[in-house]
């Protein structure tokens, strides 16, 4: 039986070789951090011969071509096994300045897909003065994945998340964590174990290299902040514009693990934006309470009923639980064009006498195999997280208290506590040392990245970066709020190179 990771502690010191073989020194997960192990593993690969270059070819997408490079599994085997990395680009259509890399979030967002839905806006707003390039990280889309054969009732959003049972129970959690931990040892292999921040980074200089580009500008979202963060620092030489937009909290001890654990503030920052959306009068007969303390009070009873009593859904074998309903505001709160949906939820789901509910599809469709196993794979390649059941128990209670709308999820129980291997490198310290070359960008009340988790990345950066606070809700910020000043500060940034000379904040 695979038994709670910090019960399996060898005494290998930090960094050094893991026992399993297959287990690479790698290099987010998250991204939302001076690797010491790596110093020579990392610098080797980017001073090693050139990549090759990069066949182009077109892919079906308007504009875009795309080309595969192949990168090593392991780093510290630059002649071992290999990866693919699927790569795509938008040529300059003007006056050509560089490359500007489109850095995803996630861990587990293509980068392919992230470049045909913001490409078009991106080459217009930066007068397409920039070839655009970005690349699926291992484990996404086109690029090389793996699975961890997962049963689909275990490959839900609402399952891969540790929402608690009723009262808070996590019994279930622990187990479920466990056979999850235990299915991607069994068949993730050494390619799960690749899936690391460290090993993004690595594969972007190899992009770079392969792009034959001295220097790369950046513009990152979400957990690709971290991802562009860590390039930056380890690379100081090798960027020239970065935009990190939607930034988490660096701290070295964490990462992901408290980025998921901050999400319980992000959601107390941003759901008043539905709460007043919820009760305003404008919403006629969809109106959910007549103040918004009360819209509060109703989604909070409402999970607190299904938790107690599950509601039948149209999808065989999945009722609504309180957990569920929590994970849909959760999804709600990243964009104001999804408060209706979950609004008509919550109106479905208090109708005991109604018809069976239709979920929407975020809740009842579950991931592909390889998109959940980059997903739990990420966190739990890249940093330690803690094994008591018993202490998460403790922790989901305190948690549940002072943010009720996530009911202890973000500090409960993961597969990572049951993790076959701690990881093989340490996280990255972010410092302020290196090129004062970065912007940030960042809504006020974002529920997955919240603005707290921003300001210690601000803190970590120093005088390397400026920030950008934007007076807006939702999860990321340029050209995607619709906030002018926000917008036309990072415009600036990237076309011109004009950074203010001190942090701003756009009403």
């Amino acid at each position: 039986m695979t038994t709670p990771r910090k019960a399996r502690r060898s005494g290998r010191v930090r960094g050094s070789a893991p026992h399993p073989a297959p287990r690479t020194p790698q290099g987010l997960r998250m991204g939302v951090l001076a690797l010491t192990l790596t110093l020579a593993t990392f610098a080797a690969p980017t001073a090693h011969a050139a990549s090759p270059a990069l066949d182009w070819t077109p892919c079906g997408i308007p504009r875009q071509e795309c080309a595969t490079l192949t990168v090593p599994l392991d780093y510290s085997r630059p002649h071992g096994p290999t990866v693919r990395l699927a790569v795509s680009r938008l040529r300059a259509e003007g006056e050509r300045r560089g490359t500007l890399a489109v850095i995803p979030g996630g861990p587990g967002n293509s980068g392919v897909q992230r470049l045909t839905s913001k490409g078009a806006a991106l080459m217009a707003a930066t007068g397409g003065r920039y070839d655009l390039v970005t690349f699926d990280p291992r484990g996404t889309g086109g690029s090389t994945t793996a699975g961890c054969d997962l049963p689909e009732a275990d490959r839900r959003l609402a399952t891969l998340r540790s929402w608690p049972g009723a009262g808070g129970a996590i019994a279930e959690n622990a187990a479920r964590s466990r056979r999850t931990a235990e299915a991607c040892a069994r068949n993730g292999g050494a390619t799960l174990a690749s899936f690391t921040t460290a090993n993004e980074v690595r594969d972007l200089d190899r992009v770079r290299a392969a792009l034959a580009a001295r220097e790369l500008s950046l513009w990152a979202t979400s957990y690709g902040t971290y991802v562009s963060a860590v390039y930056a620092q380890e690379h100081p030489g090798r960027t020239a514009r970065v935009v990190l937009d939607s930034s988490g909290d660096p701290d070295p001890a964490r990462v992901e693990r408290g980025w998921l654990a901050n999400m319980a503030r992000g959601a107390e920052d941003r759901f008043p934006d539905f709460a007043a959306w919820a009760a305003d009068p404008a919403r006629g007969a969809e109106r959910l309470a007549e103040r918004p303390g009360r819209v509060r009070g109703r989604v909070l009873g409402l999970a607190r009923e299904l938790d107690a009593h599950p509601r039948a859904t149209t999808t065989p074998g999945l009722p609504l639980t309180g957990g569920m309903l929590l994970q849909a505001l959760q999804n709600t709160l990243y964009d104001d064009a999804a408060f209706p949906e979950f609004a008509a939820l919550v109106r479905a789901a208090g109708d005991t006498a109604g018809e069976p509910l239709v979920l929407p599809a975020a809740l009842s469709q579950p991931m592909s195999q390889q998109d959940a196993a980059v997903t739990i794979g990420v966190i739990c390649n890249d940093v330690d997280w803690p094994g008591s059941v018993a202490d998460h128990a403790r922790a989901v209670a305190r948690d549940r208290a002072r943010y009720p709308l996530t009911g202890g999820m973000p500090v409960n129980i993961t597969p990572c506590s049951y993790w076959k291997d701690e990881p093989a490198e340490p996280p990255t310290r972010l410092t302020d040392e290196g090129p004062s070359n970065i912007l940030m960008v960042q809504n006020l009340r974002d529920p997955s990245t919240p603005y707290a988790g921003a300001l210690r990345m601000r803190a970590a950066l120093g005088r390397k970066a400026r920030l950008v606070s934007v007076d807006s809700g939702g999860h990321g910020s340029y050209l995607g709020t619709g906030n002018a000043c926000g917008d036309a500060v990072v415009t600036r940034f990237l076309v011109t190179g004009e950074r203010p000379a001190r942090d701003v904040v756009c009403r």
